[in-house]
């Protein structure tokens, strides 16, 4: 999608598909007032020639109909007309909703109206696209936009709405504007004589880079937080056949998801929910018991748990306390780190017979999912493993985009500082082109800098209404 596409004028269907009160049909461009003349009867003065922040309502009509009520209209929806003037609407253009009943057909109904009447229908996130290009807000608040709307748990949308309000924007511009006033202060220096270069210019310029450097650092810091707060805690449940893994998944999960069978194997594939602990969503995943075997299907199902495995940011893996530990229980024991690891052993009503010393390294519940209570001290330990994440206000984090695009401005950074602290008047030049090369990073971020590729990437994945 081109820039130059904004000077049609887009519509799109604003509220999420399915039964509601309302449906919402968005249009906005050069030619929104004239298409809502031609679709939505009401009393006069007709949409075109009222004030912008205000309402009426009407009827939409089919084709070149009556005025509203009068003989003969034939009526798609009765609805009510919001007004947006430029520049005071979502994208600074031209904009109108028209409020409809609810309800699929309703709102693709008023849709196809609108459409017929001139408008072309929006492409993913082309709305909040124009208010980016149009200036309204930049692009790290554009993918706040998409991260609210995504968000899955309280504290997740706090983030969202600390981004939307420019907190990120903030931090990245004032490191964008230190690195230029860096590159400001090397090229006067370029201008200089050799003889007549000012002493401390390096050595001052050495100071301003490793501060740069430790901003940027303390950016990076924050994408952990970013990823865990957007995406929540991957949590897999993980263990051999028959240990419970899908009783403890439903026992979390307050609701019987997952089927429970004395046969091994009973799980062949992965199997994922949501669960909020202290405002953080966690994606608790339950998997196919760990074993050897000769099914081709159950083989798979081990494989999926593996790779989940792999990927998790908090492992729960149980061990049926009545049996010592196997090899198998070793080699996967091995794939988890004791920080982001819980043990639990179940069965404990059986007796235990696992050596204490041999799973020192991890924090250890004992349990018998059979009993009422069984998985409260479960909670509890998992509560303590995102406390970091759940206490406090929320704050500004970063995403897998941004932390990609201030890795890369941190490299450039200290290579221009490595180069700088040699004290060598030649390192100046290549100096300033590493730094240009870390601010153009950062504007890249906010969209001060941008290419049609990045857009598409960002706005690819909101919805067509937004």
């Amino acid at each position: 999608m081109s820039i130059g596409d904004e000077k049609d004028t887009i519509a799109g269907i604003a509220t999420a598909q399915g039964e509601g009160g309302i449906s919402i049909v968005r249009v906005s461009g050069p030619a929104a007032l004239a298409i809502a003349d031609s679709v939505f009867a009401c009393h006069s003065p007709p949409p075109s020639r009222r004030d912008g922040g205000t309402f009426v309502h009407g009827q939409v009509t089919a084709g070149d109909n009556p005025p509203a009520g009068g003989p003969g209209a034939t009526v798609v929806d009765e609805a009510v007309l919001l007004i947006f003037r430029a520049p005071r609407s979502y994208t600074r253009e031209d904009v109108v909703e028209i409020q409809g009943h609810g309800g699929v057909v309703s709102a693709q109904r008023v849709l196809r109206r609108v459409l017929d009447a001139g408008a072309r229908l929006a492409e993913p996130g082309e709305f909040t696209k124009r208010a980016f290009i149009n200036g309204r807000i930049d692009l790290t608040q554009a993918e706040a936009v998409l991260d609210l709307i995504r968000a899955g748990s309280d504290r997740a949308a706090a983030a969202a709405i600390e981004q939307l309000g420019g907190a990120l924007t903030s931090w990245v511009t004032t490191t964008y504007d230190d690195l230029l006033s860096l590159v400001g202060g090397l090229e006067v220096g370029l201008d200089f004589p050799d003889d007549e270069m000012p002493p401390l210019l390096i050595e001052e310029s050495c100071r301003m880079a490793d501060a740069v450097g430790r901003q940027l650092d303390r950016l990076l810091g924050t994408w952990d937080e970013g990823h865990v707060v957007r995406d929540g805690v991957l949590t897999v449940i993980s263990g051999k056949p028959n240990v419970g893994k899908s009783t403890l998944f439903n026992a979390l999960l307050g609701t019987d998801r997952a089927i429970v069978a004395d046969h091994p194997g009973t799980t062949r594939d992965t199997l994922e929910e949501r669960l909020i602990i202290d405002g953080i969503l966690l994606r608790l995943v339950d998997t196919a018991g760990l074993r050897d075997t000769d099914c081709v299907i159950e083989h798979q199902g081990v494989l999926r748990a593996k790779q989940q495995m792999q990927k998790a940011d908090l492992h729960i893996h149980i061990l049926d306390a009545s049996q010592p530990l196997d090899r198998t229980d070793r080699e996967s024991l091995s794939l988890m780190p004791p920080d982001r690891t819980i043990v639990v052993l179940n069965k404990v009503d059986l007796g235990v017979t696992i050596e204490p010393s041999s799973i020192a390294e991890y924090p250890v519940i004992s349990a018998c999912f059979l009993k009422p209570g069984a998985v409260d001290n479960l909670k509890t330990t998992l509560a303590s493993r995102i406390a970091r994440y759940s206490g406090g206000p929320a704050r500004v984090t970063i995403s897998e985009r941004h932390r990609q695009a201030i890795l890369a401005a941190s490299v450039d950074t200290r290579e221009a500082m490595s180069l700088l602290a040699h004290g060598r008047e030649e390192a100046i030049a290549p100096a300033v082109s590493l730094l240009r090369s870390a601010a153009e990073e950062l504007a890249m971020i906010t969209g001060r800098v941008y290419h049609d590729d990045l857009l598409d990437r960002v706005f690819s994945r909101f919805c067509i209404g937004k």
